[in-house]
Protein backbone atom coordinates (compact mmCIF):
# COMPACT_ATOMS: atom_id res chain seq x y z
CA UNK A 1 0.00 0.00 0.00
CA UNK A 2 1.35 3.34 -1.06
CA UNK A 3 1.55 6.06 1.59
CA UNK A 4 -1.30 8.62 2.41
CA UNK A 5 -1.06 11.72 0.80
CA UNK A 6 -0.79 14.35 3.29
CA UNK A 7 -2.89 17.55 3.47
CA UNK A 8 -2.34 20.22 5.20
CA UNK A 9 -5.22 23.11 6.36
CA UNK A 10 -6.24 25.30 4.36
CA UNK A 11 -5.89 23.44 0.64
CA UNK A 12 -5.10 24.68 -2.17
CA UNK A 13 -6.63 24.36 -5.79
CA UNK A 14 -3.51 22.48 -6.32
CA UNK A 15 -3.97 20.06 -3.63
CA UNK A 16 -7.19 19.13 -4.72
CA UNK A 17 -6.93 18.62 -8.32
CA UNK A 18 -4.48 15.86 -8.56
CA UNK A 19 -6.79 13.42 -6.02
CA UNK A 20 -8.87 10.41 -7.21
CA UNK A 21 -10.98 8.19 -5.87
CA UNK A 22 -9.41 5.80 -3.77
CA UNK A 23 -6.56 7.78 -2.81
CA UNK A 24 -5.81 7.60 0.67
CA UNK A 25 -5.41 10.67 2.55
CA UNK A 26 -3.86 12.65 5.84
CA UNK A 27 -5.23 15.54 7.03
CA UNK A 28 -3.46 18.12 9.12
CA UNK A 29 -4.57 21.51 10.43
CA UNK A 30 -7.53 23.01 11.43
CA UNK A 31 -11.11 21.61 10.14
CA UNK A 32 -14.73 22.63 10.58
CA UNK A 33 -17.47 20.47 12.20
CA UNK A 34 -20.87 20.36 11.22
CA UNK A 35 -23.75 18.01 11.16
CA UNK A 36 -27.56 17.75 10.09
CA UNK A 37 -28.53 20.93 12.28
CA UNK A 38 -25.84 23.06 11.78
CA UNK A 39 -25.02 23.08 7.95
CA UNK A 40 -28.35 24.72 6.91
CA UNK A 41 -27.47 27.60 9.21
CA UNK A 42 -23.33 27.45 7.99
CA UNK A 43 -25.25 27.48 4.37
CA UNK A 44 -27.51 30.67 5.25
CA UNK A 45 -24.93 32.27 6.27
CA UNK A 46 -22.45 32.04 3.39
CA UNK A 47 -25.54 32.67 0.85
CA UNK A 48 -25.94 36.03 3.07
CA UNK A 49 -22.39 37.28 2.84
CA UNK A 50 -22.31 36.61 6.40
CA UNK A 51 -19.81 34.31 7.66
CA UNK A 52 -16.62 36.48 8.41
CA UNK A 53 -18.79 37.95 11.28
CA UNK A 54 -19.17 33.95 12.47
CA UNK A 55 -15.62 34.27 12.10
CA UNK A 56 -15.40 31.67 9.67
CA UNK A 57 -13.51 31.48 6.71
CA UNK A 58 -14.41 28.87 3.95
CA UNK A 59 -11.46 28.92 1.62
CA UNK A 60 -9.28 26.02 1.51
CA UNK A 61 -11.44 24.31 4.47
CA UNK A 62 -12.19 21.24 5.10
CA UNK A 63 -15.58 20.02 6.77
CA UNK A 64 -16.31 17.20 8.79
CA UNK A 65 -19.89 16.07 9.13
CA UNK A 66 -19.93 15.18 13.01
CA UNK A 67 -20.82 16.29 16.40
CA UNK A 68 -18.34 17.15 18.98
CA UNK A 69 -19.11 15.53 22.04
CA UNK A 70 -16.83 14.50 25.34
CA UNK A 71 -16.68 11.29 23.86
CA UNK A 72 -14.84 12.49 21.02
CA UNK A 73 -15.74 13.10 17.25
CA UNK A 74 -16.58 10.28 14.84
CA UNK A 75 -18.35 10.71 11.14
CA UNK A 76 -22.12 10.79 10.75
CA UNK A 77 -23.88 10.16 7.52
CA UNK A 78 -23.32 12.58 4.90
CA UNK A 79 -26.23 12.03 2.80
CA UNK A 80 -29.02 12.97 5.01
CA UNK A 81 -30.56 15.91 2.85
CA UNK A 82 -29.42 18.29 5.06
CA UNK A 83 -26.14 17.44 5.06
CA UNK A 84 -26.03 16.34 1.21
CA UNK A 85 -27.62 19.73 0.61
CA UNK A 86 -24.60 21.87 1.56
CA UNK A 87 -22.13 20.13 -0.24
CA UNK A 88 -22.89 22.53 -3.39
CA UNK A 89 -22.98 26.33 -1.62
CA UNK A 90 -20.29 25.01 0.86
CA UNK A 91 -18.03 24.34 -2.44
CA UNK A 92 -18.85 27.53 -3.85
CA UNK A 93 -17.62 29.07 -0.78
CA UNK A 94 -13.90 27.58 -0.61
CA UNK A 95 -14.76 24.21 0.79
CA UNK A 96 -12.14 22.04 -0.48
CA UNK A 97 -12.79 18.26 0.89
CA UNK A 98 -16.48 17.24 2.71
CA UNK A 99 -15.37 14.47 5.18
CA UNK A 100 -18.15 12.34 6.60
CA UNK A 101 -19.30 8.51 5.67
CA UNK A 102 -21.75 6.95 3.29
CA UNK A 103 -22.55 6.95 -0.37
CA UNK A 104 -23.71 10.34 -1.72
CA UNK A 105 -25.68 11.29 -4.78
CA UNK A 106 -24.76 11.08 -8.08
CA UNK A 107 -25.64 14.56 -8.77
CA UNK A 108 -23.26 15.48 -5.88
CA UNK A 109 -20.35 13.95 -7.21
CA UNK A 110 -21.03 15.91 -10.45
CA UNK A 111 -20.96 18.87 -8.17
CA UNK A 112 -17.71 18.67 -6.56
CA UNK A 113 -16.08 18.19 -10.34
CA UNK A 114 -17.67 21.61 -11.22
CA UNK A 115 -16.17 23.15 -7.96
CA UNK A 116 -13.09 21.20 -7.62
CA UNK A 117 -13.93 19.73 -4.16
CA UNK A 118 -13.66 16.59 -3.17
CA UNK A 119 -15.25 13.73 -0.37
CA UNK A 120 -13.91 11.78 1.96
CA UNK A 121 -15.15 8.83 3.58
CA UNK A 122 -13.44 8.26 7.32
CA UNK A 123 -14.21 5.17 9.13
CA UNK A 124 -16.45 5.39 12.34
CA UNK A 125 -13.42 5.25 14.80
CA UNK A 126 -14.85 7.90 17.46
CA UNK A 127 -11.66 6.91 20.10
CA UNK A 128 -8.45 7.05 17.25
CA UNK A 129 -9.61 10.50 16.23
CA UNK A 130 -10.17 11.72 19.47
CA UNK A 131 -6.32 10.98 20.11
CA UNK A 132 -5.45 12.63 17.21
CA UNK A 133 -7.90 16.11 17.66
CA UNK A 134 -5.30 18.53 19.69
CA UNK A 135 -7.94 21.77 19.70
CA UNK A 136 -11.53 22.38 19.90
CA UNK A 137 -13.37 25.52 19.86
CA UNK A 138 -17.20 26.32 19.27
CA UNK A 139 -17.28 29.16 16.39
CA UNK A 140 -20.91 29.77 15.71
CA UNK A 141 -24.41 28.48 17.19
CA UNK A 142 -23.46 27.65 20.20
CA UNK A 143 -26.92 27.04 21.28
CA UNK A 144 -26.86 23.55 19.90
CA UNK A 145 -24.16 22.20 21.80
CA UNK A 146 -22.34 18.94 20.22
CA UNK A 147 -23.91 20.11 16.56
CA UNK A 148 -22.42 23.53 17.20
CA UNK A 149 -19.87 24.43 14.40
CA UNK A 150 -16.57 23.72 15.83
CA UNK A 151 -13.13 24.75 14.53
CA UNK A 152 -10.77 21.90 15.87
CA UNK A 153 -6.90 20.99 15.30
CA UNK A 154 -6.76 17.75 13.81
CA UNK A 155 -3.28 15.70 13.15
CA UNK A 156 -2.84 12.91 10.33
CA UNK A 157 -6.89 12.13 10.22
CA UNK A 158 -6.53 9.14 7.81
CA UNK A 159 -9.63 9.24 5.44
CA UNK A 160 -10.22 7.91 1.97
CA UNK A 161 -11.22 9.51 -1.35
CA UNK A 162 -14.61 8.71 -2.18
CA UNK A 163 -15.68 11.13 -4.69
CA UNK A 164 -12.95 13.30 -6.68
CA UNK A 165 -13.13 14.10 -10.93
CA UNK A 166 -16.99 13.03 -11.77
CA UNK A 167 -16.44 9.75 -9.82
CA UNK A 168 -17.60 7.95 -7.18
CA UNK A 169 -16.04 4.79 -5.21
CA UNK A 170 -19.66 3.38 -4.94
CA UNK A 171 -19.79 3.29 -8.80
Amino acid sequence: MKEPIKLTTPLSEEAIRPLRVGDVVSISGYIYTGRDAVLPRIVAAAEKGTLSSLGISLEGAVIFHTAVSPAGVGPTSSNKPEIESSFRPLSKAGVKLHLGKGEISYETVKELKEDNAVFAVIPPVTALLESQTNERKVIAFPELGMEAFHRIKVNNYQAIIAAADGESIYD
